[in-house]
């Protein structure tokens, strides 16, 4: 059986005023795909959200989501948007522009995966129509919640190096953007959360493999502070592989963000009691720099469904009225530095017929 909510009510401004100070969320999902039906089942573990439906443009998809999750299907956008507070956006990135456009200008708190949107006039655009509409706005970089980097994010202090691959196996799903839209910006945007500088340089390539835009990147990012990040990016690798980085004065960070894993290797001074432990390792660096011990440390990463927290942060931005961990800056900067990253590969875009 197919839930069609066919009478909605429009809502004001003035009455969004009301309703966004309640305890509870009413918010609707645009988009019932892979990542859309995971939203949805997310949002129903989240007692503060209360999920009134989805539109998906697909009939059979949405007959087939409702009854899976027993959750209303809407019969067009408009409807969805009147019917909510909050809107969650995980349609195919060419339509977040207008949907969010949509969704703002009727005063709604506006959730969207990334990338924000796909170009950069695109996404200026919506920073000022936010603005106007003075509400929340989330950008889906879910990696920031992912357990591994939690656990290590307040050890990360002026890295100066950073290197990350971000490997998987070809999916046609996401083939609708470049790589670097698709992979690599989950790194770009790490990347920038923790380095604190502008981009000065950026070089990178990248080739064609299967699809009709780059499928396989590399690109290196040069900061006015100094720091240097090497990022690769794969659509069509034997193995997948997330993994980041950080090489930072006296220490070294790796997060593994598929395996939920991480590591901190540390170098401090020697003192009495590491020379009475057995098991301590100690280098000599010869001459007048004496003897340094290597401590090595995994930090526990708490288990938590990464998409499942963002989107509670999101509502607790919203009833505190906070900016959002995510904002819709940090989806602009990290966009940008993506298309950056395009440019260059575009002055030298390589394709190999397979």
């Amino acid at each position: 059986m197919l839930y069609i909510c066919k009478n909605t009510k429009n809502t004001s401004a003035k009455n969004f005023t009301f309703v966004k100070n309640a305890t509870m969320l009413k918010i609707g999902v645009l988009g019932a795909g892979h990542l859309g039906k995971i939203h949805i089942k997310c949002l129903q573990m989240i007692p503060e959200y209360e999920l009134v439906g989805f539109y998906d443009v697909d009939y059979e998809n949405a007959r087939a989501v409702s009854k899976e999750f027993k959750v209303p299907a809407f019969k067009s956008i408009d409807e969805l948007v009147d019917a909510v507070d909050v809107v969650d956006i995980v349609t195919p990135t060419i339509s977040h522009y207008d949907c969010a456009a949509k969704a703002l200008k009727k005063f709604r708190h506006v959730f969207i995966e990334k990338p924000v949107v796909t170009t950069i006039q695109q996404a200026k655009s919506l920073i000022a129509i936010s603005r106007e509409a003075d509400v929340k706005v989330q950008v889906g970089h879910v990696e920031r919640f992912n357990p591994a980097f939690l656990s290590v994010k307040d050890a990360i202090q002026g890295p100066l190096f950073i290197e990350g691959h971000r490997l998987a196996s070809f999916n046609p799903r996401g083939t609708d953007v470049p790589v670097v839209l698709d992979l690599m910006i989950h790194d770009i945007d790490i990347v920038l959360s923790v380095v604190n500088s502008k981009v000065k340089k950026v070089f990178a390539s990248g080739v064609k493999i299967v699809s009709d835009t780059p499928d396989i990147a590399n690109a290196r990012l040069e900061f006015d502070n100094g720091c240097v990040a090497n990022l690769t990016a794969s659509r069509i690798s034997m193995k997948n592989m997330r993994k980041l980085r950080f090489f930072q004065p006296h220490a070294y960070i790796s997060v593994d963000f598929l395996e939920k894993t991480s590591e901190i290797i540390k170098i401090s001074d020697v003192n009495e009691e590491t020379l009475k432990n057995p098991f301590a390792l100690v280098i000599d660096l010869g001459n007048e720099k004496g003897q340094k011990e290597i401590i090595r440390s995994t930090p526990e990463a708490i288990p938590v469904n990464a998409i499942q927290t963002e989107l509670k942060s999101f509502y607790d931005s919203i009833i505190n009225n906070q900016d959002p961990i995510v904002s819709i800056f940090d989806g602009y900067y990290a966009l940008e530095v993506a298309h950056m990253v395009l440019d260059k590969i575009n002055e030298k875009m390589t394709f190999f017929e397979l």
